[in-house]
């Protein structure tokens, strides 16, 4: 065979052993689901053990990302989403398993993460009782996610170091850890020590089976790449996060999860916004909606309406992305997660600044930071975007806010804050400071001795160098 040949002949087997495996996960999953319905009608099953196998299919589901399927599997136990399942009689630990399902079924189609919380700290209470390692490592890890969602990032990483603690041997319950580890730190650390934390684990979810998690580590390792390519020099993860988004889309196809392959949809949408491929976001966005408006996932579908929003500011189209992100904003405020919520009230504040709406534009800037207390790098690129988009408005200097401030004072006492904030956080070293705040050395000790001199004690004494004999 020549050359284009042979590559012809190894892609076509490469095609044909994908969709092999494509078939074969699919037929193990139908076989798995019908034999358990099959067990679920039979009229010797008492009510724990039909509860037990609600459960079981229930988490089949779940890992299809059909939630609302699972829901009704669980319908007869848990008849209202808003009350607690009816476990009376039931022996303890399937009290407990019942609990959990309900508890991570609430965190992903309720509004109400807190009560998600109650029912898995109910339910890791029994088995801690119980002394059920797995179980308890489990419901420690879905908690975890709950507090992720809320931004309470602290809380979170007890949990999942915890939960690490009871399972040190590599298996799948150790890579959701893992995995929800990376995504904190995504959050709280330099994003260049997630990178590294996730790359590190690379062997961990070569080694498990589960076409699930392998797709959910690519995604985040896409992810942490991403955000990168907006801090740094962009050139540098850009092509990795294609590759990783590329092989998240295979694994979530052989899972047939459509909710994550819309999520990466979106964020293929993000990347081809870094390259100027404006027209291409605009076809990877579509998907992602058409998928996410089949499902009726109003959450992602915001955050698919606030990644349009960059596009449209990128095309300088204002008021279409004053649309997007208002839409965003809209549905995400009545939820319980916060740092998307944020994410959308900086491109709303954005996208009026645009248009001119400068008054408006610092109340959603300031809305943005105050959700953001938890997540100090997120603030900080908040009020950082806030001072490039009205720092230099010197004509509405005298707009009045809704503080009963003018413009500029705002400005002022916001740029303030995130200075104080930045030198406590870097103990008054102004270069980490400066660093964090995304700006030059020179020019924060600019500001320190013009604008902000009450400040000055908090930064840390000079150090002057000993000159060498």
């Amino acid at each position: 065979m020549n050359p284009p040949k042979i590559q012809n002949f190894l892609h076509a087997r490469k095609d044909c052993v994908r969709v092999y495996a494509q078939w074969r996960d699919a037929v193990l999953t139908m076989t798995l689901r019908t034999s358990l319905l099959r067990e679920l009608v039979n009229p010797n099953l008492d009510v724990g053990g039909r509860a037990e196998l609600c459960c079981e299919l229930a988490k089949e589901f779940e890992n299809k990302g059909e939630y609302e399927e699972a829901r009704e599997l669980l319908s007869g136990l848990w008849p209202r989403l808003d009350q607690r399942p009816r476990v009376k009689g039931l022996a303890p630990d399937i009290v407990a398993e019942v609990l959990l399902r309900a508890g991570v079924l609430t965190g992903w189609i309720g509004s109400d993460q807190e009560q998600a919380k109650d029912f898995i700290s109910e339910s890791l209470t029994i088995f801690a009782a119980r002394k059920y390692k797995k179980k308890i490592a489990e419901a420690q890890i879905e908690l975890a996610l709950c507090y992720i969602r809320t931004g309470e990032y602290n809380n979170a990483s007890d949990l999942l170091k915890l939960a690490l603690l009871e399972v040190t041997t590599d298996s799948e319950l150790k890579a959701k850890a893992v995995l929800r580890s990376g995504i904190v730190k995504r959050q709280v650390t330099l994003l260049s020590e997630a990178l590294t934390y996730l790359t590190n684990s690379g062997p961990l979810f070569d080694k498990i089976n589960s076409p699930l998690l392998k797709g959910c580590y690519h995604q985040t390792l896409g992810d942490v790449l991403k955000d990168l390519c907006e801090l740094d020099r962009a050139e540098d993860y850009l092509d990795r996060a294609f590759l990783e988004y590329t092989a998240a889309s295979y694994h979530f196809e052989q899972a047939e999860h459509r909710r994550y392959l819309a999520n990466v949809e979106n964020n293929l949408g993000f990347l081809y916004l870094k390259i100027n491929c404006c027209k291409d976001a605009h076809e990877h966005l579509n998907r992602a909606r058409r998928i996410l408006a089949s499902l009726k996932d109003r959450i992602t579908l915001a955050q698919v309406d606030e990644t349009r929003a960059r596009v449209f500011l990128k095309e300088k189209r204002y008021a279409e992305a004053e649309e997007a992100a208002r839409s965003s904003v809209r549905t995400l405020e009545s939820s319980d997660r916060p740092s998307l919520f944020a994410e959308s009230l900086k491109r709303h504040g954005m996208a009026l600044a645009r248009l001119g709406h400068y008054s408006a534009a610092l109340n959603t800037f300031r809305r943005a930071i105050d959700l953001s207390q938890d997540s100090f790098n997120r603030a900080a690129d908040i009020a950082l975007t806030a001072f490039q988009e009205l720092g230099e408005r010197i004509a509405v200097k005298e707009a009045i806010t809704t503080s009963g401030r003018p413009l500029h004072e705002e400005t002022f006492l916001l740029e303030h804050e995130l200075i104080k904030h930045a030198l406590e956080n870097a103990q008054g070293r102004v270069t980490f400071a400066a660093r964090t705040l995304g700006i030059s050395y020179q020019r924060l000790t600019h500001k320190l001795r013009t604008k902000h001199q009450d400040l000055l004690k908090d930064r840390s004494p000079l150090r002057h160098r000993t000159k060498r004999q």
